[in-house]
């Protein structure tokens, strides 16, 4: 079954104002000049406060679409710093990023949160971005697929079939992010057709067919060639080389 390729950046805590409609013009420019008829889908996830000016400034190009970093699941309350579904609808935003490591291990988010999420998400009409992955000590221990089990399973709990397959699941080394080093191609692949095993398991192969599962981990355009010829890697989560409009154009053709 054919998957369409997802090329996503997620800027974290970078890009003011000025930066972010730098890095978008930039992006609009490059991907002006490839054939958008086989073009992967592209996401962007810039911070909340470019959220605005990013969605003005991509409006008009259906080829990319608008990711948020993080989510509330709750619609409304004395939540102090949070943002709500409700409040990322009014720039349209198609993708929902959550589970993260740096979200999971810098401020405490339990699978059970992630999960929460995840069913609000769904419910308001959106599409979560499921991050999963291990520690260099786990994957050391032999126990990386166990992991990785726990934590999809988790995640995708009370959630239907038809939720499930409009799902994106990003595998992400924690060793390998941010670090330079990424995990091997053919083992990075191995592990992605582990974690469409548990889905398999939880839902149907069929189910299981139509998830599009990203690498995400110190991706660039001289390692993405080799990952998107893997048969289970359907695309890439991107931090650092997503900062440079020229690097995320590589990516992207690299994913064509």
């Amino acid at each position: 079954m054919a998957r369409k390729p997802i090329i996503a950046g997620n800027w974290k805590m970078n890009n003011n104002k000025a930066a972010a409609k730098e890095l978008i013009d930039g992006i609009m420019y490059g991907i002006s000049k490839l054939d958008k008829e086989n073009m992967p889908e592209v996401i962007v996830a810039p911070t909340y406060t470019a959220l605005w000016q990013v969605w003005d400034l991509i409006k008009n190009e259906p080829k990319i679409s608008l990711a948020a970093q993080n989510v509330n699941p709750n619609p409304s309350g004395a939540y102090t710093g949070e943002i709500s579904l409700e409040m990322l609808e009014d720039f349209n935003v198609k993708y929902v990023i959550i589970g993260h490591s740096e979200r999971r291990q810098m401020f405490f988010e339990s699978d059970e949160f992630i999960n929460q999420k995840a069913i609000a998400i769904l419910k308001k009409g959106l599409i979560p971005i499921i991050c999963c992955g291990e520690t260099l000590e786990q994957r050391e221990q032999g126990v990386t697929d166990k992991h990785l089990e726990n934590q999809i399973t988790k995640a995708f709990k009370g959630i239907t079939t038809s939720d499930a397959e409009k799902c994106v699941i990003a595998y992400e080394p924690i060793w390998a992010i941010g670090t330079g080093k990424s995990c091997d191609a053919i083992e990075a692949n191995r592990t992605i057709g582990e974690i469409r095993k548990v889905i398999a398991k939880l839902y149907s192969q069929d189910t299981a067919d139509k998830i599009r599962i990203l690498y995400g981990g110190s991706v660039k355009p001289s390692t993405i060639v080799e990952q998107m010829a893997q048969s289970e890697i359907d695309g890439g989560l991107i931090g650092g080389a997503s900062l440079k409009a020229d690097s995320f154009v590589e990516l992207i053709k690299g994913a064509m």
